[in-house]
């Protein structure tokens, strides 16, 4: 049988992980995989998260299956992470949660979802979006749309064009919103900006899909929750995706979240139920060690305010790079205009290069990024900024 297959090519982030660990150079940059850095390259443990776990281990007293929603205490704090503990629709029972593994997990259980309420259902994704999207939500039968939202060229949001396409997003269709921190891009919607999204979502009756997986790492867990809050509190369903991996640092644990908001209690629970349903015929249920890793701190008083204020360090040292990278190009002279990279937010901003200049990073300096010159700013740190700098000016000058 396995005769008929042929190799399948390798995923580029993957491949680029490769590359940069088989490059012998002292000086090569990772500026490429996703991940949260700090000053010394590291991706750590959160000093909250090591408290937690300890605890989870010492309390722990038996490994039996937890069922298909996942730890309770999570689905509860995790939605007044999300939502706001005082948002209407908690406040109404509108929101029924599951764990899943990571936010990977909810995009596809979500997809699944939708596709048995309304199957053949079109979702709306943004041009561009995270790579995976596509195929999470389109190997689940969806069909796939894209809208305007970020124009390269300019570095600038798409917004009226963004507008203008979803104009045309029918009754029972879906549309998939970055909540904050764009991935790949780094651009974000402002608040007046939601609330024309919210206008137009009530209007045209579409169904909003956000993907938050990088809340707190913009402008602070409130307000990169804000425009979600601002969608469940004005229509009658919606869908969010949430991840533990970046704001907890628990990438390999793969803890997510899949909130349903239904336009009643009796809907979401129905709506639940499916869910419940369709993770039994996929994995059965989630993996309970990250989940219950979050609800220790987050039901902590104590252990909530110490892992706010390390997500909050994370946060500033990630916008304080974005504006030492816009400074040291601006002193180095190069003649683009890089003030877009100090407004965007979370770990991603396009570079605005070409293949072959990328290739030129990689080749000739060792600074590794994906072929469309998007990079994660945590890769960057005090020590190699200069060495960033130089050959960003050399390859940019021709």
């Amino acid at each position: 049988m396995f005769d008929v297959l042929q190799p399948y090519p390798p995923d580029p982030i993957l491949r680029l992980i490769a590359d940069f660990r088989a490059d012998p150079r002292t000086d090569k940059v990772d500026l490429g995989v996703g991940v949260y850095k700090d000053e010394a390259g590291h991706t750590p443990i959160m000093a909250a998260v090591k408290a937690a776990e300890s605890r989870v281990f010492a309390g722990e007293d038996s490994k039996a299956y937890i069922g298909p929603a996942g730890v309770p205490e999570f689905n509860v704090e995790i939605q007044k992470l999300t939502f706001g503990a005082g948002h209407p629709a908690l406040a109404s029972a509108r929101v029924a949660t599951v764990l899943t593994p990571g936010g990977c997990g909810a995009l596809r259980v979500g997809a699944e979802l939708l596709k048995r309420a309304a199957p053949g259902a079109t979702i709306w994704v943004s041009d561009p979006t995270w790579a995976n999207h596509i195929p999470l939500l389109g190997n689940a039968g969806l069909k796939i749309r894209e809208y305007p939202y970020y124009d390269r060229a300019t570095s600038t949001l798409r917004f009226d064009a963004m507008m203008s396409a979803l104009a045309e997003a029918a009754r029972g269709e879906v549309v998939l919103l970055h909540g904050c921190c764009h991935n790949p891009c780094g651009a974000d919607l402002d608040l007046d900006q939601w609330r024309a999204v919210a206008d137009l979502a009530e209007r045209r009756g579409f169904l909003p899909f956000v993907d938050l997986a990088y809340q707190g790492l913009g402008d602070g867990l409130d307000a990169d929750a804000a425009g979600l809050r601002l969608l469940a509190e004005r229509v009658p369903e919606m869908l969010v995706a949430s991840s533990c991996s970046k704001n907890f640092g628990l990438y390999r644990e793969r803890v997510g979240s899949l909130s349903v908001v239904g336009d009643s209690a009796q809907r979401a629970e129905i709506a639940v139920s499916h869910v419940n349903n369709i993770v039994r015929g996929i994995y059965s249920m989630p993996p309970s060690h990250g989940g219950a890793i979050v609800a220790e701190i987050l039901r902590d008083p104590v252990l909530d305010a110490q892992w706010r204020a390390e997500l909050g360090a994370m946060r500033d040292r990630i916008n304080g790079l974005r504006r030492l990278l816009r400074e040291q190009l601006q002193e180095r002279g190069v003649a683009r205009d890089f003030a877009f990279i100090e407004r965007e937010r979370g770990m991603f901003s396009f570079l605005g290069l070409s293949e072959a200049q990328v290739a030129r990073l990689i080749g000739e300096f060792g600074i590794y990024m994906v072929n469309s010159s998007r990079i994660n700013v945590a890769g960057i740190s005090q020590a190699n900024v200069d060495y960033v700098v130089e050959a960003l000016a050399a390859v940019m000058a021709g």
